[in-house]
């Protein structure tokens, strides 16, 4: 980023009345970055007398914080729910006095008004809010650092996951991998790429599933199953297929101590018509979460709406489900060998178009692939999970957090806590 200066003001982009109207700076536009993901706004940042100025809509939003206007006081009311405290902010226009948690705190400068939008000293704001803010003159950039913020955090188990299994008590739940629809469209145990684990001494699948389940840390049984031949429709168009792999995955939570069930039906709406296989989702998706155990939690890792696998009725699943995983990843092209971070814009793209198709943030987890993520840029999609208030993070896979070398842990340690 080069050298940063700390002095900044950023803006609270509210509608307001009475707006004073200048004219825009003729000097190369600002970008905003937030957790290195750009921003968008209603209207240009702008630098004014030396200070840089941002539309704040958009910064507040992003960083949770409920914003009020009062008008005829000329007053901003900003309220942030953090991680171990709420921080309520006023802020009125011409004033160089903010009151913070109900006391009083002298500004470096007073807000003003700009053609309808509240301008504030960014220094008083970011310190309140917990949101560093830097200044780059040479790329004329203003980069926000978001706040570390409480979400769920999810980790699948699978592929030579044992040796990471410690990181299990940094999660809120699990997601075994040790089932699947198999190519004839049954359910079962002992597939070759997921199945249940042998035992190693003392420690068995069901003493690890146990063992999350003491420590307060829900253990799902995640079914993987692939439509690439057509073998996950059959199995949800035959009635006796259909209910056999359900009695199945009931059966094994049951007999193993799962608390929830993590489908990962991938391959739908690629090659056959994506509304009747969505319609077969939906309708195996209710069957199935009627006959879990009570208590069961259901969970559904699903493609991104970006991507070419259209059999997926978000708003729908949502309905039903627990929660939805976005796997947001694989967006490189096939056979791209070098390790890539995911891009940020269809990242962020999966996010909002999953929103915009009725699936409310609360039910939503950002599905983040360890593999290609480094820890310089895990950082820019919890980032995004926060931005967009989803319930939180769901991350493939143990076993591969520390097999690239890279601080997995200490860069998800400073952006995020589980809940």
């Amino acid at each position: 980023m080069g050298k940063l200066a700390a002095a900044s003001l950023l803006s609270l982009s509210l509608l307001g009345t009475g707006a004073d109207h200048h004219p825009a700076h003729a000097a190369p536009s600002i970008s905003v970055l937030l957790d290195d993901v750009p921003l968008a706004f209603d209207a240009a940042p702008r630098i004014e007398k030396g200070v840089t100025y941002v539309p704040f809509r958009a910064v507040g939003e992003a960083l949770g914080i409920d914003i009020k206007w009062n008008s005829k006081t000329q007053t901003v009311q900003a309220v942030k729910n953090g991680t171990d405290n709420t921080t309520e902010v006023q802020l009125r226009v011409g004033s160089t006095t903010a009151v913070v948690n109900k006391k009083n705190v002298k500004l470096p400068a007073a807000p003003i008004m700009r053609e309808g939008r509240v301008l504030i000293p960014l220094s008083s704001f970011s310190s309140q809010f917990g949101a560093s803010v830097k200044w780059n003159q040479a790329t004329r950039t203003v980069s926000l650092k978001s706040p570390k913020s409480k979400m769920h955090l999810r980790a699948f188990y699978a592929i030579e996951s044992f040796k990471e299994r410690d990181i299990i008590q940094w999660m809120n739940s699990v997601a075994f991998g040790w089932s699947r629809i198999d190519r004839n469209g049954e359910f079962t145990l002992q597939g070759v790429e997921y199945r249940m684990p042998e035992a190693a001494g003392d420690i068995t699948p069901q003493s690890l599933v146990a063992d999350a389940e003491e420590q307060g840390i829900k253990p799902y049984l995640m079914v993987y199953a692939l439509d690439g031949n057509g073998e996950l429709t059959k199995m949800m168009s035959d009635a006796s297929l259909r209910m056999k792999s359900i009695d199945g995955i009931t059966a094994a939570v049951s007999d193993n101590g799962f608390g929830g069930v993590v489908l990962d039906f991938e391959g739908l709406g690629f090659k056959l018509d994506a509304a009747s296989q969505q319609k077969l989702l939906n309708q195996y998706v209710k069957d199935l979460r009627a006959a879990l155990p009570k208590g069961a939690a259901l969970s559904l890792a699903v493609p991104p709406l970006n991507s070419a696998y259209k059999g997926y009725d978000y708003k729908t699943l949502a309905s039903i489900a627990d929660d939805l995983i976005i796997m947001a990843y694989q967006y490189h092209p096939v056979g791209t060998k070098e390790r890539k971070p995911e891009p940020n814009t269809q990242v962020q793209q999966a996010i909002q178009l999953a929103l915009d198709a009725g699936a409310t943030k609360d039910k939503l987890l950002l599905g983040i692939s360890l593999g290609s993520e480094t820890e310089n840029s895990i950082d820019d999609k919890l980032g995004l999970a926060k931005r967009y208030q989803l319930k939180g993070a769901a991350l493939w896979r143990l076993g591969i957090f520390r097999v690239y070398g890279d601080d997995i842990e200490g860069a998800m340690n400073e952006a995020v806590i589980k809940e």
